[in-house]
């Protein structure tokens, strides 16, 4: 038998007066959000369509909660002002697999960035031990209001933070020798990689993410600036405790998110022939093989491979 907890009034007027507070904060009662000529549910769908591949209308009927109708005038707007195309999925024609165009990524990117830079502001002004505080309570939040007492997605994806560093480094340097037997070079080499990254870090062409799960670091990654057209992904992993939950997926998207956003045209990545999760993480989200070469690293012979995204 369930039991239902009736909320009193001091409780719901709380919640209101909250909700009325964060809609102050953020903007959302603008006539345009962030001063756009997008309404909230607009800019939703168009951070959905640049952060994801392959969505047809249904995801996102069922993804953000809307009527099929309003999605549908919605999308027919989008396609009047050229932001969007679509094109019938091989496996059902009935249905249009939905990507932004040129013009649909030029017009989000200064509304992404924008968003970026008002949560920057708003998370400013507060020392970075508030700063966790905030984004803990907030992530509370949406577990207990999700759509089951657990969150589908029980972790939280934040921004390098002091001593982050030194535990990527030990746990990559760990997993790959218990997984695969590499030596001590490699933890060697990210230590390197990391090293120099922190050093020449352009924080307008370059991002890094760390998934975080109940106050524990559970996987990691980079990009990093090789030319005003092409960005690295560098160093993806997840922690084996954590595999299943979709991080290392995740980490992906947001990368091409990212190198999209900034106008690249090319992601590439290296990784190796043995890393099978890997590689079917990159080919699902249109990685291609660019080719492959032998050498002996990290006390092994390996088949390297290069691949790359076409943004």
């Amino acid at each position: 038998m369930t039991i239902h907890h009736q909320p009193g009034k001091e409780r719901i007027d709380a919640v209101r007066a909250f909700n009325r507070f964060y809609t102050r904060q953020i903007g959302l009662l603008d006539e345009g959000l962030l001063k756009s000529a997008f309404s909230l549910t607009e800019a939703r769908v168009l951070y959905e369509l640049a952060h994801r591949d392959g969505l047809t209308a249904s995801d996102l009927i069922r993804d953000l909660g809307l009527d099929a109708g309003y999605v549908s005038r919605l999308l027919k707007k989008f396609e009047h002002l050229q932001l969007i195309a679509r094109a019938p999925l091989a496996s059902d024609a009935r249905q249009s697999s939905i990507t932004l165009t040129p013009v649909g990524r030029q017009a989000f990117a200064p509304l992404n960035r924008a968003s970026h830079d008002q949560v920057a502001a708003l998370l400013e002004r507060l020392p970075a031990a508030e700063q966790d505080r905030l984004v803990k309570a907030m992530q509370t939040v949406q577990q207990l209001l999700g759509d089951s007492p657990e969150s589908k997605v029980p972790y939280m994806l934040r921004p390098l933070q002091v001593g982050d560093i030194g535990w990527v480094v030990r746990r990559q340097g760990q997993i790959y020798a218990q997984d695969y037997g590499w030596d001590e070079t490699y933890e060697a080499l990210v230590a390197e990689i990391l090293g120099a990254f922190v050093k020449s870090f352009d924080p307008e062409w370059e991002r890094s993410w760390i998934a975080e799960r109940q106050g524990e670091v559970v996987g990691s990654v980079f990009v990093v600036r090789k030319s005003d057209a092409v960005a690295k992904l560098r160093l993806l992993y997840a922690e084996p405790s954590a595999r299943g939950l979709g991080i290392g997926k995740r980490l992906v998207q947001e990368c091409i998110g990212f190198a999209r956003a900034k106008g690249y045209t090319t992601l590439t990545l290296w990784t190796n022939d043995i890393l099978t999760a890997a590689r079917h993480i990159y080919e699902s989200a249109g990685f291609r093989l660019v080719d492959e070469e032998r050498h002996h690293a990290f006390g092994k012979d390996l088949v390297g491979q290069n691949w790359n995204l076409e943004l």
